[in-house]
């Protein structure tokens, strides 16, 4: 029997579906490849009671032909999703030994499927930051290295354990979050792909928050079709979230291999920054070639408000995040540091539960919404959003049928490497991903090549509201065109 767990998750589906193993021996497969991978710190906790329960019950659904779309297939999931019974932390102290009493929406959806839960992936901690160093359960190690050398490597943020167990086949797939760039910065980083769906395509129901207004659910997988797949059980309709937009949810999976020609591509001019590194823009020339020669059509298009989005969402998403962040007070549920009044007790608590970079975010955005300083930040970057999602707007008007740009600005750099001195240094990561959550449309990072380090770089396609569909379509393109790109033999363990 081949290696289960160099399989993809499509391969997996239809393997199970033959009988050619069970859905126990594809869980086991991943658990023993969990356990040997510790090194990578890609799992805060694993449970193998459950999945193997869960495997079972696959097996017994399947020889009563009642299989699921996602029958057998064990994932992973960030630890920003609320899972009943099993702990929660976001990764963080505050939350301490939290175990929700409920299920997210969009797990609860995909065991509804069939799927198996092997266990809780590490992020940074409540999703800020861009390489999973901030975790409370340290960094995610990436199962890449650079030619001829063992530094260790960030796998991206803040959905670091999600792209790395992927990417090191430790799940057939992962959920993860993306508020700027979460989902996608990491699977540039590692070789896998990402999508971040349109705002409200997913329900956030029962997902720890970070900035409500940016925040949104999407999967990680080895291949487009895989991303296709996993979508399709993860998005819909939710009551329970009033930003869930109730429309129906297409056959994702259908628009793998359709044609691209006669699609329109913008190439907007603001996303060629000063001192971008040559193989990010030889990356991106390269995938404006394979989309043409592919039948598309590539026009020139103007982005003018771009450079503002940057300043604009470490405004918006620190605000939010000091306003969400103010529940974990030590009274309700988490930890609790003893105090002398209960003053003393909510300092002392957030002192000790909260992390460096989340204390430095929450100030500023208790900062930004403070009386007299609301107008002149907070207002003024809700007003660049509505001027940057216009942007967009105007070109899709104009015929665009999706925007083709780079991913990250370069390929994975080493743990400590970035942000220890000068805090901006980390979130200048973000530059090409979060207008996307600005504007609240889809966006999807596809692996396109490698650098001059043998390190996985991606292209971002961004597409209309809710056409997920055109981006899987050209995802395929490119990934026929530049193939799959895959981590190096075991070095982990």
């Amino acid at each position: 029997m081949t290696d289960l767990t160099r399989l993809t998750l499509a391969e997996a589906r239809d393997a199970l579906a033959r009988k050619e193993f069970s859905a126990r021996e594809l869980t086991a497969a991943h658990l023993d490849a969990i356990a040997r991978a510790r090194a990578l710190n890609a799992y805060v906790l694993e449970t193998p009671e459950k999945a193997l329960a869960m495997a079972e019950a696959s097996d017994a659904r399947r020889a009563r032909g009642e299989a699921g779309p996602l029958e057998g297939i064990p994932l992973g999931v960030k630890d920003l999703f609320c899972t009943e019974g099993v702990r929660t932390t976001a990764c963080s102290k505050i939350l301490g030994e939290f175990v929700p009493p409920y299920e997210s929406t969009v797990t609860s959806q995909l065991w509804r499927d069939g799927a198996v839960m092997l266990g809780k992936l590490n992020n940074d901690e409540f999703a800020m930051g861009s390489s999973n160093e901030t975790s409370a359960f340290g960094p995610v190690v990436s199962p890449w290295r650079r030619q001829g050398s063992d530094t260790k490597l960030v796998p991206g943020g803040s959905s670091g354990g999600s792209a790395a167990a992927v990417a090191a086949g430790l799940c057939l797939g992962a959920t993860g979050t993306d508020t700027g760039g979460s989902i996608r910065q990491p699977a540039a980083f590692t070789g896998t792909v990402g999508i971040k769906p349109t705002y409200g395509r997913c329900s956030r129901w029962g997902i720890v928050a970070f900035a409500s207004s940016l925040d949104q659910a999407g999967p990680f997988a080895k291949t487009v079709r895989d991303a296709a797949i996993l979508l399709r059980s993860m998005a819909g309709h939710d009551p329970k979230d009033t930003t869930s937009v109730d429309r129906p949810v297409p056959d994702y999976e259908a628009a793998i291999g359709r044609p691209v020609k006669g699609l329109t591509i913008g190439i907007p001019k603001e996303y060629r920054i000063d001192g971008m590194a040559a193989e990010i823009d030889a990356l991106w020339q390269q995938g404006i070639a394979w989309l043409k020669e592919a039948g598309a059509t590539i026009v020139e298009i103007s982005l003018p408000h771009t450079k503002y989005a940057l300043p604009a969402y470490y405004i918006v998403a620190p605000a939010e995040a000091s306003s969400n962040l103010a529940r974990y007070d030590g009274v309700r549920y988490g930890l609790r540091v003893p105090g002398e009044s209960i003053g003393d007790m909510y300092e002392k608590t957030r002192a000790a539960g909260f992390g460096r970079e989340v204390r430095r975010r929450i100030m500023i955005g208790t900062y930004v919404l403070s009386a007299g300083y609301y107008d002149a930040y907070y207002l003024r970057a809700q007003k660049v959003r509505t001027l940057i999602k216009r942007d967009f707007e105007i070109a899709f008007d104009a015929g665009v049928d999706a925007v083709l740009t780079p991913a990250t600005p370069s390929a994975a750099f080493g743990i400590g490497e970035k942000g220890a001195a000068d805090p901006v240094e980390m979130y200048l990561n973000d530059v090409f991903t979060v207008t996307v959550n600005m504007a609240g449309l889809p966006g999807i990072a596809v692996p396109a090549g490698l650098d001059g380090q043998g390190l996985p770089l991606g292209l971002q396609l961004i597409g209309r509201p809710f056409d997920e569909e055109t981006l899987f379509a050209l995802g395929s393109a490119i990934e026929q065109a530049a193939g799959r790109f895959v981590a190096p033999e075991a070095w982990w363990g």
